[in-house]
């Protein structure tokens, strides 16, 4: 029988999942005339983040982050100042906390689980993200996958959570709005509970581990993670 815990370590993605990113539509709106490009922009970070960590390589995903608006722009003939690249570094280390992040957390810390965050950005200096969204005192750490160059959802980065806080896979149960992460843990042998945050959803496909629980609010979630692991 594998080891399991009737109360899992909550280990929460941050961007999306945590953090607003449609914080960033301005300043896609103001360059390339259109908010919905910081989707394109985004799924090209994502796809790149991964291409590195297949292929044996890294770089910072802020880094990567700047490139890939650089990219952007030269595939729609768009003109980058240095103003730009200064207003998406800051509009990335300033993103607020969704409105249902504060309630769940509350919750979630209430019904005494413990909660650790795991992100594909590098550690900054402080204020953090987290600090400047006011939520980082809902979390015992704050992992980085800067710590095995490897991006998500490459198993190492969740084994570095299981490693550090010297528990099994078994009892980490990863919360994100992104698809790719909860197959990425749990396919890694860890618990998985999907956020469907607006651009984000289920992919029925063959073989694809379903998330043990989904809900559309985070508020939503973490009542459904109180049930799943009650009396834990």
């Amino acid at each position: 029988m594998p080891h399991h815990t009737p109360r899992p370590i909550l280990v929460f993605d941050v961007n999306e999942t945590l953090l607003d990113i449609t914080t960033l539509e301005p300043l896609f709106a103001r360059v390339f005339g259109d908010p919905a490009v910081l989707r394109t922009w985004f799924a090209q970070l994502i796809l790149y983040s991964q291409t590195l960590t297949l292929s044996g390589l890294y770089t910072p995903f802020g880094t990567l982050g700047i490139g890939t608006l650089h990219m952007l722009a030269t595939t729609r003939g768009v003109a980058l100042a240095d103003g730009d690249i200064d207003e998406l570094k800051a509009r990335m280390g300033s993103m607020p906390a969704h409105p249902d992040v504060v309630p769940a957390l509350t919750r979630l810390r209430e019904a005494g689980f413990r909660m650790v965050t795991l992100t594909n950005s590098a550690s900054s200096g402080s204020p953090t993200p987290l600090e400047r969204a006011g939520i980082c005192g809902f979390f015992e750490r704050s992992f980085s996958v800067e710590a095995v160059q490897k991006f998500k959802p490459a198993p190492e980065t969740y084994r570095l959570v299981a490693d550090q806080l010297g528990v099994a896979m078994s009892d980490l149960c990863l919360v994100a709005c992104h698809l790719w992460d909860t197959v990425g843990a749990q396919a890694a042998g860890c618990h998985g509970a999907l956020l469907t945050r607006p651009d984000n959803a289920m992919l029925p496909a063959a073989k694809l581990p379903a998330p043990e629980l989904s809900a559309p609010q985070l508020t939503e979630l973490a009542e459904l993670i109180i049930q799943r692991w009650r009396g834990g």
